[in-house]
């Protein structure tokens, strides 16, 4: 009897951990979000022209935004600049379009979108909301594609230069660094971000 009494003390000790231990990850979780400017570009089509015009766009807009961001650590700062340079940003992209001969135009919006978890690189990002550049290019009706703006964690925005710490503390690095002991718990999070998101949506 004692020793059953035992197993389960232990057993509740190790849930009551694990609880704690998802909770802390998830604090940091909330801190990548809340730091990170996603890049999500829908394609006009399937077609494989659009789809290789929608790579060029994208090329082009996360050179531009590395260099519109440069020196900057938040993300409000870069949510202020993305508003002022907002025509910028779409004259670059339909400068692409144009010499490429495409005749339609590009549409920009700052918004709040949910991303599944994604790696990039030695990066993974956890799932959840994050405020996200959406860019439209004609009709929006192919695949999009998605990456992260600022940081610039995505290529060719990102070298091996880069040095990442100026925008994670080191807890958060530490968190979003690609390693396989926190899979476990990206699963997790990622669970409770979709039921989270789903509730949400269906509450709209």
């Amino acid at each position: 009897m004692k020793r059953r009494i035992a197993e389960i003390s232990v057993c509740i000790s190790l849930v009551v951990s694990m609880i704690f231990s998802v909770i802390d990850f998830n604090e940091s979780c909330e801190k990548v979000r809340s730091d990170v400017l996603r890049l999500h570009i829908l394609a006009n089509s399937d077609t494989e022209e659009d789809q290789m015009v929608k790579l060029a766009v994208r090329d082009a807009l996360l050179s531009c935004g590395k260099e519109l961001f440069s020196g900057q650590t938040d993300l409000e700062s870069v949510e202020r600049t993305i508003k002022n340079e907002k025509n910028e940003l779409i004259a670059v992209a339909d400068n692409v379009l144009k010499s490429n001969g495409f005749e339609y135009k590009t549409q920009i919006y700052l918004t709040e979108e949910y991303f599944t978890t994604r790696t990039y690189g030695e990066y993974t990002l956890p799932a959840g909301n994050y405020s996200a550049i959406k860019v439209v290019l004609g009709e929006g009706n192919g695949h999009n594609w998605w990456c992260v703006m600022f940081p610039p964690l995505c290529i060719p925005a990102a070298t091996q230069n880069d040095d990442f710490d100026i925008y994670f503390d080191k807890k958060t690095s530490d968190v979003i660094k690609n390693d396989s002991k926190f899979e476990i718990k990206f699963k997790i999070i990622e669970i409770i971000e979709d039921i989270k998101n789903k509730i949400n949506y269906n509450n709209i």
